[in-house]
């Protein structure tokens, strides 16, 4: 029989991830598996099992190709004609260099309660400093992972 964790079995690990040069698609996708717990043995698609990630040098990240200036994230206002869109070029404008990184994250991860709660999980500062450095988070290379996750200039 599958053994499934009980809530008070559940523990949780903190990563620390620069995103210095990091694609912003393949950065995405693995905070999105281990925030959802993916990565380790005791995966439980129903439950909240994944551990805390902290990105920093957030503004930092890079699109390839030209999506930086041609994607488009939509929204819509509930009103008649209110689709409103905007690039990431236009969100660092505004002073969200997260944003781009947080959606995508939240679009790999799945809808409704539980999707919400892992995406709180994820921790994103521009900039080398954060404030949970109490937690000792463990460094997670990059580069090591796949040399493909950095764009070197």
């Amino acid at each position: 029989m599958t053994k499934f964790l009980k809530s008070g079995d559940l523990n949780s690990n903190w990563f620390e991830i620069d995103a210095k040069n990091a694609v912003v698609g393949r950065l995405a996708s693995i905070i999105a598996m281990i925030v959802r717990g993916k990565n380790k043995t005791t995966f439980t698609p129903h439950m909240d099992d994944g551990d805390f990630v902290v990105v920093k040098n957030v503004e930092q990240a890079k699109f390839t190709g030209k999506k930086f200036k041609d994607k488009k994230y939509y929204r819509h206002t509930g009103h008649p004609g209110g689709i409103k869109e905007i690039t990431p070029e236009k969100l660092l404008e505004k002073n969200k260099p997260g944003e781009t990184l947080k959606l995508a994250i939240k679009r790999m991860l799945p809808g409704g309660v539980l999707g919400r709660k892992q995406l709180t999980k994820v921790k994103i500062y521009a900039g080398e400093e954060h404030p949970h450095a109490a937690q000792n988070p463990k460094l997670l290379d990059l580069g090591k992972l796949n040399s493909k996750n950095l764009i070197r200039n």
